[in-house]
């Protein structure tokens, strides 16, 4: 099996990669931070314009007409640019909800306990009712805990049952949760890459005692698992977007966070103090992949689906 990209398939992200250094440069970015909450519309129009919630859509329905590993490639741009928003919930609805998939429509989705962007979805899959909101490590997103969730969780307590959605979107499709996975772990994998440079980057041209910290041996192993980790992760993720087995999807979850949140940490001691203050991106980086780490089921449905082939 052939996993090396193809020319078009390197054409894409690239592309992707301009577009979001265009539209959601640092500065954008930064603006985001200091206006938390705010989805920006236009530059959803121009995802959407994009194809970025119709890549998956047949031609034949106004779709881009790709697959699943041309998203993947997609994601991971999106999240090594920390961009924000209910990307995944908005492209998994591209075909059930009128205008997500031009990006007129912003579609969240109830995940477990949690409910991303609710304030600023046009549509909600899933029985929103009684969220209320939660404050969130990531400034760039907004959180709602879902009670009757957290009461289900509960030791000695019964699940309740579900209820109709309680906002727009009633009867829309839900996300497939192993789709929603495969593709949370493509942002993870993009926030693993992203670090990575980051870190490099920093030890390259911070220098201390006369040289950069780049040549001390503790940062060059750090760096080294930085690497070793995103490549790792992007293996696997590539390699379930083409499978898209069940278990594949589960490890590549597992192994894409481990990377993206070890990274950003390891990205935060290579910047020392720096790594902590509020004008630099690392903290942000961690943040993201905290909050992506509990979503679709988080590592842990990912444990119990690889612990069930075992067993089989």
């Amino acid at each position: 099996m052939r996993f090396q990209l193809s020319d078009d398939q390197r054409a894409l992200k690239a592309g992707v990669r301009e577009l979001l250094d265009g539209r959601f440069g640092r500065v954008a970015l930064r603006a985001a931070v200091d206006a938390p909450g705010r989805l920006d519309r236009e530059l959803w129009r121009a995802l959407g314009d994009a194809g970025f919630f119709a890549l998956r859509l047949p031609e034949a329905d106004g779709g881009v007409g790709l697959g699943l590993p041309e998203a993947v490639l997609v994601f991971e741009e999106a999240g090594r640019a920390l961009l924000p928003g209910p990307l995944v919930a908005t492209h998994l609805a591209a075909g059930s909800v009128p205008g997500a998939a031009t990006g007129e429509t912003v579609v969240t989705a109830v995940d477990g306990e949690l409910v991303e962007w609710l304030d600023a979805a046009d549509v909600v899959s899933g029985d929103a009712s009684d969220a209320v909101p939660l404050r969130s490590v990531d400034p760039l997103t907004p959180l709602h805990r879902i009670p009757a969730a957290c009461a289900a969780a509960a030791p000695g307590r019964r699940r309740r049952e579900t209820r109709p959605a309680a906002r727009a979107g009633t009867g829309a499709a839900g996300p497939d949760g192993c789709l929603a996975g495969l593709l949370t772990a493509a942002e993870q994998l993009g926030t693993a890459v992203r670090v990575q440079e980051l870190a490099v980057q920093h030890a390259r041209t911070r220098e201390q005692f006369g040289q950069p910290i780049g040549a001390f041996q503790a940062v060059k192993h750090l760096c080294a698992d930085l690497l070793v980790r995103a490549e790792t992760a992007r293996v696997a993720v590539y390699a379930a977007a083409v499978t898209g087995d069940a278990a594949d999807i589960a490890a590549a979850r597992l192994l894409a966070d481990e990377a993206a949140v070890r990274g950003a940490r390891d990205c935060l001691q290579v910047h020392g103090g720096m790594g902590f203050t509020w004008e630099a991106d690392v903290h942000l980086h961690l943040k993201r992949a905290w909050v992506r780490a509990r979503r679709a089921g988080g590592s842990t449905e990912s444990e119990e689906l690889l612990a069930g082939r075992l067993v089989v």
